[in-house]
This record gives structure tokens, C-alpha cells and sequence, in this order.
């Protein structure tokens, strides 16, 4: 099966992934702002956006999630892309730089980082508050959403500036996660966590205000990726597409740059 996408601009190929939930929109204000210099592809997971089901065996969500989009992307041809992910997109993006299948891996609050049964709990609680709430919240979700208050209000556990997101952006997100509820019950379920080192330039990039995927995840992740980049993302949210925009771009693009530089020269000492 191939998976809803897009594709933008020419040059090295970039391939966004977003997060459980969402959908490959979440990536819109980033798209324009690479596609000049590189071909930018978003794309849908199995069983989001307007991608097909979502196929998994207990205790196999990461075979289910990664099998069709790296299918996805040879289908268009592509090798070894820049990969960039948010929350369980970024978790993906490393789990595929960690195969040997991308030049580069950006993760931006990835998933699979916790630490212990309480991040579990955590987690499972906010998304199923949330998913309740959405249920009730659908009659009136588009009046509120049209709203600069009522953005802030129903988005805040995502973004500190959801004031950013247009009205129907934010309205079908909304519908996009409500519409996905049982498969991200399902992945919620599973808890699977990233293993294993990466060789190619990786940068993790923690949202400094993430209420989803809280902070201090970032210390466990710089124990297990001590070859990659850590950098704080100062002022943004869980989704920290809307939040600022440049900022993100900013930092694919330094991750991708430091793939593309060439390889120092090791110096022979004379004798």
C-alpha cells in the first residue's frame, strides 16, 4: 500500500513525518520554507490523514508504521533522504537513520524515550482525556476553533502559539485525531521504545514547553544517542511546527548540512 503524500520542490529529498494523532498538514508551515532548496515529502501514516488502515499484530506497531512508509518512499524513487519526525514521527525517523536507510535523522520531541511505568500512565491519561473531550467537544469544535481563544484553549497541550494555526487547519486536525482515536489507542498501548545508536548526523531537538513528552526525556535520550546532536527548542510546544516555524527549519537545516559537508581528512603525521 502507498501512503498519502506530497511532494514539493526539487534537491535532496527531505521526508517529514508526523506524529501519532496528526496528520502530514502538521508540516505545512515548514514545507515552504525548505522547498526551495530541497524535495520536500509529507507524508501520511498508516491509518491517519487520508493514508489506509493501519495494519498491526500485538507488539509489532513499529513494523506496522515503518514497512509502508519506507515502501512509500522507494515507490518514489527515493534513497536515503533526510528524514525529520515529531513525537512518534520522530521516533520513526530514528528508528530509520538506525537501519541505514537515511542520510540524516531529525527528531523533534521523539517518542520512545520514557522513563518507566509513570511516563506510561502520564501519557495514556492525556490522550485519553483528550480523546473523551474531543467526543464531547465535536458539536461546537469548529465555532471554537475559529477563534484565537478558542485555539489556545482546545491546543494547548500541543502548542504555546496555537493562535498560529489557521481556523481550518485547526479544525481538521481536530477531526483527524478524533478519527484516528482507536489506532492511537492502539500505539498508546504498545509503549515500544527506540533502540540501538546511529551512525549518520542525527539531531534530537526537545521542545523547551512540550506537555506531552515532557523534557527531562531529553536526558535519557542523550545517554542512548551520545552521537547525536541535543538542543533545546526554546518556546514551543509538543508540535512545534505552528509555534516557529523558523526555528524548526533552522534546525533541519543544520542537521542536513552537517550530512552534506565533506568528510574531514584525517592528518598523516611525517615523520
Amino acid at each position: 500500500m502507498v501512503l498519502a503524500y506530497e511532494v514539493h520542490g526539487t534537491g535532496e529529498p527531505i521526508v517529514l513525518i508526523h506524529g501519532v494523532g496528526h496528520r502530514r498538514q502538521a508540516w505545512d508551515p515548514i514545507v515552504p520554507l525548505l522547498a526551495n532548496d530541497f524535495q520536500v515529502i509529507t507524508i501520511d501514516l498508516p491509518g491517519f490523514g487520508e493514508s489506509g488502515p493501519l495494519v498491526m499484530k500485538k507488539g509489532h506497531a513499529e513494523d506496522a508504521l515503518r514497512k509502508e512508509l519506507i515502501e512509500t518512499v522507494a515507490f518514489l524513487g527515493i534513497e536515503n533522504p533526510h528524514v525529520v519526525g515529531n513525537s512518534l514521527g520522530g521516533l520513526i525517523a530514528l528508528e530509520i537513520a538506525h537501519d541505514g536507510r537515511a542520510k540524516s535523522a531529525t527528531a523533534l520531541s521523539p517518542a520512545g524515550f520514557w522513563d518507566g511505568e509513570a511516563d506510561f500512565t502520564y501519557i495514556n491519561l492525556l490522550f485519553n482525556s483528550v480523546l473523551t473531550a474531543a467526543t464531547f467537544a465535536r458539536p461546537i469544535a469548529r465555532p471554537l476553533l475559529s477563534t484565537a481563544l478558542g485555539r489556545k484553549v482546545l491546543l494547548s497541550w500541543l502548542n504555546t502559539h496555537a493562535e498560529n494555526i489557521p481556523p481550518e487547519v485547526a479544525y481538521g486536525d481536530f477531526k483527524a485525531l478524533a478519527a484516528a482515536a482507536p489506532n492511537v489507542r492502539r500505539l498508546l498501548a504498545e509503549h515500544y521504545q527506540f533502540e540501538g545508536d546511529i551512525d549518520v548526523p542525527a539531531t534530537v531537538a526537545w521542545s523547551e514547553k512540550d506537555r506531552v513528552l515532557l523534557p527531562y526525556q531529553a536526558r535519557r535520550a542523550a545517554r542512548l544517542l551520545p552521537n547525536a546532536q541535543h538542543i533545546t527548542l526554546a518556546g514551543v510546544g509538543h508540535v512545534p511546527m505552528w509555534d516557529d516555524p523558523e526555528l524548526v527549519a533552522e534546525t533541519i537545516r543544520d542537521t542536513v548540512a552537517r550530512a552534506s559537508a565533506p568528510a574531514r581528512k584525517k592528518k598523516v603525521a611525517r615523520a
